[in-house]
């Protein structure tokens, strides 16, 4: 074998993402976010802070807000698969503390056919996953909140069998979210600056299965890590800038190429890792996930997903958005950067973003999304007027 066959062999062999099911849930449902690389976990709040950081609700400027997305998915491949969201918050309470939130996802698989047309045992289905969530968000003080989602998911990608009379049900799953979000202002120089961190705990729930419980997956349990900070150029001229780290509290799946299945001990012992895999419990997992990678703390390292992102605004009126997602090439090799602009009037905002992929051949190249936002504070106040 030549060398160059052999580095290939063993990058094939180290190719190990970690696995979930309902994956749609990780895919960032707005255009701002998207366009500085799928980024937002201490951004300024806004309408679609519960998929980034629920917490940062109770820090909004406006009384509520309501936000509908919708993002055509995988267009290099097919051209019906899309995800539609939509968000929206209330702000509670006398002090202006308090926030109740909620969104709906939906993510369409768009048609498949399964079967023969010859054996007359085609058909045709339309696969998709949805979620609901409710959220509640409190500051803690003048400067730091927390918020926490419950939510319910169902994912019917199951089909009737018109040989075995089989009729596999959708599957359902039950999770929750806590965040915190802290926010400050110094003065650098003679202007006020603002810094903000936030981190979210996404999807900490039951798992899911497809099969009547006989092969469950995990939900994509995720830890968000994040900061921005934000300083004024002149006057009407903003620039933040932004750090998200996204790591995935799923274990990771056994490897047969981590064990010497050549020999019955080896054998046994990949059985014996994959079946305590298949039945660890999901809290579990997330204690395991820190720990379970076969190349030790550097493989853990790879798990780390992170995107840089930047948004200039000016007047909060006209912005411009720019960003870069990177995930380990042994760990699903998602590479791309975002762009995108938004314009705010004083009811409606609209945001569209662009991915490019780093790799042409990506199915996630080209992608676009679009957000419209509308401002609660805005309508009652063009009402009030008349």
């Amino acid at each position: 074998m030549t060398a160059m066959a052999t580095a290939a062999a063993q990058d094939k062999n180290d190719f190990n993402p970690v696995q979930t099911g309902v994956n749609s849930l990780a895919i960032a449902p707005d255009a701002r976010g998207a366009s500085m690389g799928d980024l937002g976990a201490a951004t300024e709040p806004d309408a679609n802070s519960q998929f980034w950081n629920p917490s940062k609700y109770a820090f909004a400027y406006s009384q509520a807000g309501a936000s509908v997305s919708y993002t055509p998915w995988l267009r290099k491949i097919v051209n019906d698969i899309f995800l539609a969201n939509l968000s929206g918050y209330w702000k509670i309470g006398r002090d202006d503390n308090q926030a109740v939130s909620a969104t709906l996802r939906y993510f369409s698989l768009g048609e498949v056919t399964t079967g023969s047309e010859v054996t007359g045992s085609a058909q045709t289905l339309n696969p998709y996953e949805m979620s609901v969530d409710v959220g509640y968000s409190r500051k803690l003080s003048e400067k730091f909140s927390m918020g926490v989602v419950l939510r319910y998911i169902y994912s019917d990608l199951g089909f009737s069998s018109s040989y075995s009379g089989d009729l596999s049900t959708g599957a359902s799953a039950f999770s929750a979210d806590i965040s915190g979000y802290y926010t400050t202002y110094p003065v650098i120089g003679r202007n006020e600056c603002q810094w903000s961190w936030g981190w979210n705990v996404s999807n900490i729930g039951t798992k899911v299965s497809y099969d009547h419980g006989n092969d469950p997956a995990f939900l994509p349990t995720n830890l968000r890590l994040g900061t921005a900070f934000t300083f004024p150029l002149a006057d009407y001229h903003n620039l933040t800038l932004g750090l998200d780290l996204n790591k995935l509290l799923v274990p990771t799946r056994p490897r047969e190429a981590n064990y010497d299945t050549s020999t019955p001990d080896g054998q046994r012992e990949y059985l014996d890792a994959l079946e305590r895999w298949e039945n660890m419990s999901p809290i579990t997992g997330i204690f395991k996930s820190f720990s379970d990678a076969p190349g030790g703390f550097s493989e853990e390292l790879k798990e780390i997903n992170w995107s840089l992102g930047a948004e200039y605004a000016y007047n909060q009126q006209f912005f411009l958005r720019a960003g870069y997602f990177h995930e380990h090439a042994m760990k699903g090799n998602r590479q791309y950067f975002g762009m995108g602009a938004g314009f705010s009037f004083n009811v409606l905002r609209i945001d569209a973003s662009y991915m490019i992929a780093t790799a042409q051949t990506s199915p996630l190249d080209q992608t676009l999304r679009f957000t419209l936002t509308f401002d609660m504070d805005g309508l009652r106040e063009i009402f009030g007027r008349r």
